[in-house]
């Protein structure tokens, strides 16, 4: 063999070890500073993110698999959500559905991706009513579901939060009532269970009208350190210009706490699924990232999936929609800044 073709197999080997120890060194383990997320050693994370669909749903369509992950990566993500369907966890069995989270957080993790692990139930949890059969849960299994994740995730950083309810709402009285004071002895004992049970994870807070309203934090947040609160400010929800009432509504816990707005999206009219909350076009793109941005607020769109709407790509070749080609392009320019 000549000596430079060897030197260059060497040097090879060598950038390839590199290469794989990167990807396979475990994250930073997040923590709260202030109003912001932090690593280990006190560097604060701004997070762009996406959201999976259900890994159940993703398995059952065969493509919860590295490559999907990888495609988040070249999107700019640097963090995923998995929403986990209170009835797609009884369905599949918590042993089941574990091992389906065990690879999802795996490949996260050799990319780099911090990962929300999510209990996708809307409705009112305090009364046990829901807005559809799929969201139907009940305290206990709420509290089960999170020691088992708690237990389960201890010791890996790349899950750094736990999101404890997706949206909470009572439905303008449909659902009954419940208090934000009902509503804060729920959440700090799920907090109270995860941190009993070993988990480092941050603890994620969403406020009513389906998560997007988080007035009364200024007044009684919840009492507990180290969490962040969430937010899912769809277009619909007020409108234009939005940005003084997005401060008013749940803009100003960022001068406080770490906000993380853990459901953003929009489509067009005419785009498929289109549904009233999401309606909007690029304004609503550039308003939320600018406000994102202007205020260290972290953000997760939804939903990186081609049925479920508002869709981020329209088929498995992840052929980018209206949305789609919207936030690739602002999370890609993120990514791309130093």
């Amino acid at each position: 063999m000549k000596p430079v073709l060897s030197h260059f197999i060497l040097f090879f080997l060598l950038q390839a070890g590199h290469l794989l120890a990167q990807s396979t060194a475990p994250l930073s383990q997040l923590h709260v500073q202030g109003n912001q997320f932090v690593t280990a050693d006190n560097k604060p994370l701004v997070f762009k993110g996406l959201n999976a669909s259900d890994p159940d749903k993703l398995d059952k369509s065969g493509h919860w698999d590295k490559a999907y992950f990888e495609e988040m990566k070249r999107w700019g993500a640097t963090l995923v959500r998995f929403p986990v369907h209170p009835t797609a966890w009884r369905n599949r069995g918590a042993k089941q559905y574990l091992e389906l989270l065990d690879k999802g957080v795996a490949w996260a993790g050799e990319l780099g991706l911090y990962v929300i692990i999510d209990w996708h139930s809307i409705g009112n949890l305090k009364n046990e009513m829901y807005q559809n059969p799929m969201y139907e849960t009940t305290h206990k299994e709420s509290f089960e579901f999170w020691r088992t994740m708690s237990d389960h995730y201890k010791d890996n950083t790349t899950v750094a939060f736990f999101e404890l309810f997706n949206e909470p709402t009572v439905m303008q009285g449909k659902l009954g009532t419940c208090s934000w004071t009902d509503w804060k002895a729920l959440m700090e004992e799920t907090i109270t269970i995860i941190r009993a049970n070993g988990s480092k994870a941050i603890p994620l807070v969403a406020g009513f009208n389906w998560a997007y309203d988080l007035k009364e934090v200024a007044n009684n947040p919840i009492n507990a350190a180290g969490i962040g609160y969430v937010s899912h400010p769809y277009p619909m929800k007020r409108s234009k210009p939005w940005e003084p009432q997005w401060t008013a509504d749940w803009g100003f816990v960022a001068k406080k706490y770490p906000l993380i707005l853990t459901e953003v999206g929009f489509c067009g009219p005419d785009d498929k699924g289109a549904h009233v909350p999401v309606i909007s076009d690029e304004s609503y793109g550039d308003a939320i990232t600018g406000y994102c941005r202007a205020n260290g607020i972290s953000y997760v769109v939804w939903v990186f999936d081609p049925q479920w709407a508002p869709m981020l790509f329209s088929d498995w070749n992840y052929t980018p929609t209206r949305q789609g080609r919207y936030f690739k392009k602002a999370m890609q320019a993120a990514a791309e800044k130093p």
